[in-house]
């Protein structure tokens, strides 16, 4: 990988998969088929590869574990493979952060790209009228933060190599689909052009505007660029509080721009 997590942890590609290190925990990864997010896509009938991403939720160092399960924090690692969907990239199909009962809220999300060119796509809001959209790039090391309650979706950007990232969340997260169901997809469909990611308008959406942009800093969450987020919890466990307990942190979502 082009990016220490802080932890160990191999990325497999043939089956797509994840191999922990000696002092590393983690599930049996789960793969996700093309065919359960087609409904999602622009063209649901499209050829690509049969599993399009690998999943392993809960994946920490072993004398972690305690700490993140009383914090209610979790770490997730996710690999896309290579290629396309029809036109499209490699993606998810999007949904929307459930409210956590634990905290009474919709939750964020953390992103750590560690290989790969990633797109982390996000629209404000999952109405007819999905105002502010973003598509926002990311590289090896770049963190990108997902707002609560914003419709998002993970894209590879490349389809020439696999893209790998890791993420925070709240462990008893939960996805709800139905508003991007109901619009058969997100409210900009990914679509490569002349080896170029475009963006093309759902016409199920009545209205909204997309920024492309590249990754950013995140100073106002107290985070340090080039430090992967699983060292800074290491060096401060309250640090990723924003994100299990979103309602404490209000001010920080007020104008979100990520």
């Amino acid at each position: 990988m082009d990016f220490d997590p802080g932890f160990s942890i191999t990325v497999k590609s043939d089956p797509m998969g994840f191999a922990y290190g000696g002092d590393t925990y983690g599930p049996q990864p789960e793969l996700r088929a093309l065919d359960a997010i087609r409904p999602s896509l622009m063209d649901p009938n499209c050829s690509g590869p049969e599993h399009v991403y690998c999943i392993a939720m809960d994946v920490a160092r072993k004398e972690h574990q305690e700490d993140l399960e009383n914090r209610n924090l979790l770490y997730g690692v996710v690999t896309y493979a290579k290629g396309k969907l029809g036109q499209e990239p490699i993606r998810s199909q999007g949904h929307i952060h459930a409210v956590s009962a634990s905290c009474g809220a919709s939750t964020c999300e953390v992103y750590e790209i560690w290989d790969g060119e990633a797109c982390i796509y996000m629209q404000e809001s999952g109405s007819d009228d999905a105002e502010r959209c973003f598509a926002v790039y990311g590289k090896a090391g770049d963190v990108i933060i997902v707002p609560p309650g914003w419709v998002h979706a993970t894209v590879n950007a490349s389809p020439d190599r696999a893209m790998t990232f890791g993420a925070w969340c709240i462990r008893d997260y939960g996805f709800d689909y139905k508003d991007v169901r109901r619009h058969r997809g997100i409210a900009f469909f990914p679509v490569f052009e002349d080896g170029k990611l475009i963006w093309k308008r759902n016409e199920t959406y009545r209205s909204g505007t997309l920024t492309e942009k590249a990754a950013r800093e995140y100073p106002e969450f107290g985070l340090t660029a080039g430090v992967s987020i699983y060292k800074q919890y290491e060096q401060d466990r309250e640090r990723f509080r924003f994100v299990t307990n979103p309602l404490e942190f209000s001010q920080l979502w007020q104008n979100y721009e990520p």
